[in-house]
């Protein structure tokens, strides 16, 4: 009895510090701390439940106990440690599926426990079917993130196909939870079929759609766990589940905003029709003009104010670094500078600010579309790295592109637009970009980091 005593105090504590380090992860400037706190926070709590459990636990539980502790924390720093910024988007990917598969293995170790027992039964097939499609639906993207999965799969009536499956796998867990059969096989069956929709949801995704996909699974990892809280009545486990399905949730509904999709149509609609029918469009035509980085240089050099778009080809080149030493050099001239940052921009949501804060840009010069928007008619110089379908003019002026609707960056505004590019190549939506041939846009081609460090070196030379 103290001891479960004791252990309501360790989870009280460390469900407070999970809504303190939530807190402060959004804002860079505190978020590791916000980070470290609750990582202390779930620390206290593994610990406590281990070590104050009421029940006898056998030598041999402990010691797998510890050896899984072990494997899981050396591997994540490991991966942690030698992840390139690139591939972040990928290894929350895989971070999200096994949150997701440990909910599933809950589900599938309980529902012999809880058989007959309709309300415990109804939360684990909660668990089960959600778990199960955040862990397939993550490793699928995981695949399509890093290229191994290259083609979005779409059928005829893919959508209708879905829903219907859907369906069918709710009827087949209501049936599990009514029936009270106990049935081995008809549980696994279940299990196959939601890691089977978990599959042919995410399987159609692609293009710009990602980053949406990617935290509407996060949001379902958390409300899976929130079920195993509700099933083992732990308040530190509920209350993290609920933090991460509720900060995932609003994430997407952000994501969908941003992208100009409704909710329902991520869900049920018509969820990457855009990219597939992306290869349809055709190209804008028209001229190009390069710009050389001598020019270029002079160009910022002269400048009052200058605005640059990040984008995901500045994480490829690993330029972060040298685009701040741009930045610094162009303020001792007297350059305003500023970044403007889309919600969408990178490969996952906040891949740009946290991309710029590696290199200790500060937070304060990362502008959000909504308020850069209005200051570039007063910009004499934006210069676009790596980014390209958050700069597409086509989201506002051709009704048939995938984009069309999609708030963007208004750069076609600014006195002068300098795209940096490696080539002519369409970005990851797979459309081509209007503002190419825009009579003010200049082309800068070549790798972001080489041709950043040679305007540098310009710079510094003038």
């Amino acid at each position: 009895m103290q001891n479960q005593y004791i252990l309501d105090i360790i989870y009280f504590i460390a469900s407070v510090t999970f809504i303190i380090g939530l807190k402060m992860l959004s804002h860079p400037e505190t978020a590791r701390n916000g980070n470290l706190i609750a990582a202390v926070g779930m620390t206290l709590a593994i610990a406590g439940t281990i070590f104050l459990h009421d029940k006898t636990i056998q030598p041999i539980i402990y010691t797998l106990i510890f050896a899984a502790i072990f494997v899981g924390g050396i591997s994540g720093w490991i991966v942690a440690k030698k992840v390139k910024m690139t591939a972040m988007p990928e290894m929350v990917s895989v971070f999200n599926g096994m949150g997701g598969a440990c909910a599933a293995l809950i589900s599938l170790i309980e529902f012999h426990v809880h058989v007959g027992n309709m309300k415990a039964t109804g939360i684990v097939m909660a668990g089960l079917i959600i778990g199960s499609v955040s862990f397939a639906g993550s490793i699928i993207a995981f695949l399509k993130l890093n290229g191994t999965i290259k083609k979005s799969l779409r059928l005829p009536n893919y959508n209708s196909i879905n829903n219907i499956f859907l369906l069918l796998v709710f009827a087949f867990g209501g049936y599990l939870i009514f029936s009270g059969v106990g049935s081995s096989t008809l549980l696994y069956s279940l299990f196959a079929m939601a890691l089977l929709y978990g599959i042919m949801f995410v399987m159609p995704i692609g293009g710009a759609d990602m980053p949406v996909v990617i935290s509407l699974l996060n949001s379902f990892t958390g409300l899976a766990a929130a079920c195993a809280g509700f099933l083992y009545h732990n308040q530190v486990m509920l209350t993290g589940g609920i933090l991460v399905g509720s900060a995932g949730t609003l994430l997407t509904i952000v994501m969908c905003k941003a992208m100009n999709r409704p909710l329902f149509n991520v869900i049920f609609g018509a969820f990457g029709e855009g990219a597939a029918t992306a290869a349809a469009v055709g190209k804008s035509g028209g001229s190009i003009k390069d710009i050389s980085v001598s020019d270029t240089a002079t160009l910022m050099n002269y400048s009052k104010r200058v605005v640059i778009v990040p984008g995901y080809g500045l994480a490829v080149a690993q330029a972060q670094h040298v685009i701040h030493d741009l930045e610094i050099l162009l303020e001792e001239r007297g350059v305003e500078v500023k970044y403007a940052i889309h919600p969408v921009a990178g490969r996952m949501p906040g891949h740009m600010n946290v991309l710029l804060a590696e290199s200790n840009v500060d937070y304060g010069k990362l502008v959000e579309m909504e308020e850069i928007n209005p200051e570039f008619p007063n910009t004499d110089v934006v210069l676009v790295v790596g980014a390209n379908d958050v700069v597409n003019p086509a989201a506002k002026n051709d009704p048939a592109s995938p984009i069309f609707g999609m708030p963007i960056l208004d750069v076609e505004s600014a006195q002068h637009i300098i795209i940096n590019k490696r080539s002519m190549n369409a970005g990851y939506a797979g459309i081509d970009n209007e503002l190419f041939y825009d009579p003010k846009t200049s082309m800068l081609f070549g790798d972001a980091k080489k041709v950043l460090t040679q305007l540098v070196a310009e710079l510094k030379a003038m």
